[in-house]
């Protein structure tokens, strides 16, 4: 993959999180202007967007390997631009459920169509996954950081305004340097891999129930720490600014963790790994549910870190053990498993903690890490998982 292209789909990679997080960052501006009493009540608001990022991942992935993903990544910048606008000339919560809904279409093409994009030449694919993976979570760190300024110096609807154009930059720099597919992937004549029926059903099963619980951690964090930051911190950090630097840089901090984490995949077995990450994800929510002022931050750092950290594994697997002609649908279907499932966790987000309180809700994010954990036990040793490879 050329260079130029290679950037523009890690940018998109950032811009995919950047947008999925600009309300959850600006709920209560959001909540305010629409004359909604609290925060909380505006959450299951934005539900409809994180369901369509799963489901929606099912014929995005498709098309990726039947139609092409060239023509699906510019369809991601240009859908994503246009519906971010939309979302900024909502004028009621119903308008912006629909144009969130809408983003979550389009925000449902990158993952199975850009990351396979990305890697499907790669040499070291724990590599490129890793550093895909630190540039969609420094969009997240963006989000923080860009969507507090902008809410701040000219209001909510600008946050997304922005960003929205520079996606549309973004899909005209892609036509232009993006060089074009001879085929759709699935129509290319590759070195399939196989494996044992039993052992594919295993790991693809593994892989699902491993991601849900990734997804769960990953969706609740990152859409309620903007809140959960502001009530740690009270009577210490009241400026929303201040809030959102201190919120982008516990991102930034932790974005690292997928660069580290796609090295060690490529010099290591994923089980042993993949288990020591979701360990140190249970101690450090424990930790951080038990502590408040600068202690909870240190903690946050840490939980966000090996949150962060789990992300790459499931990416690296379909990698590994799934073919390239097929490797849009399988992911597309982690995904929308995955995301469909967590995307309630959204949905309930505000109401669990307007009657249970953050400290409750950290306790359960504890036993999610554990049974994570417990899951990756039941995935087959490296030894068991080389794949056989013939040319069709």
């Amino acid at each position: 993959m050329p260079l130029i292209p290679s950037l523009l789909l890690n940018v998109g990679h950032a811009l995919d999180h950047l947008f999925l997080l600009i309300f959850a960052t600006a709920v209560s501006a959001i909540a305010s202007d629409f004359g909604v009493g609290r925060w909380e009540d505006m959450m299951p608001y934005t539900v409809g967007a994180f369901l369509m990022f799963g489901l929606g991942s099912i014929p995005a992935g498709r098309l990726g390997d039947l139609w092409g993903r060239r023509q699906m990544m510019l369809l991601f910048y240009f859908g994503m631009g246009a519906s971010a606008i939309l979302v900024a000339l909502t004028q009621t919560p119903l308008q912006m459920a629909a144009a969130l809904t809408v983003l979550g279409v389009f925000s449902a093409i990158y993952h199975p169509v850009g990351i396979p994009m990305l890697v499907q030449h790669s040499t070291r694919p724990g590599l490129t996954i890793g550093v895909n993976g630190l540039a969609g979570n420094l969009g997240i760190a963006v989000a923080a950081l860009s969507t507090g300024f902008l809410v701040a110096w000219q209001g909510w609807r600008v946050a997304f305004v922005v960003p929205g154009m520079v996606a549309m930059g973004c899909g005209v720099a892609f036509a232009l340097f993006a060089p074009h597919e001879s085929g759709a992937p699935a129509k290319k004549k590759t070195r399939a891999v196989h494996l044992p029926q039993h052992l594919a059903w295993r790991t693809f099963a593994v892989m699902v129930a491993t991601a849900t619980t990734t997804s769960l951690l990953f969706n609740i964090t990152t859409n309620g720490n903007a809140q959960l930051l502001a009530e740690r911190l009270h009577g210490l950090v009241e400026d929303p600014s201040q809030l959102g630097i201190l919120l982008a840089c516990i991102y930034a901090l932790a974005s690292l963790a997928q660069l580290v984490v796609g090295r060690l995949l490529d010099w290591f077995p994923v089980k042993p790994l993949f288990f020591m990450v979701l360990f140190l994800q249970i101690v450090m929510f424990g930790v951080a549910s038990q502590s408040s002022g600068w202690t909870w931050y240190v903690a946050a750092i840490g939980y966000m870190v090996m949150v962060f950290g789990a992300i790459p594994f499931s990416d690296t697997m379909v990698v590994r053990y799934i073919d390239d002609a097929m490797r849009s649908r399988v992911s597309g279907t982690r995904i929308a498993i995955s995301f469909g499932i967590s995307s309630l966790a959204v949905y309930m987000l505000g109401p669990v903690v307007k009657v249970a309180g953050f400290t409750q809700l950290m306790m359960g994010l504890t036993g999610v890490a554990a049974l994570g954990a417990l899951i990756v036990l039941f995935l087959p040793n490296e030894a068991q998982m080389k794949p056989h490879e013939t040319t069709p």
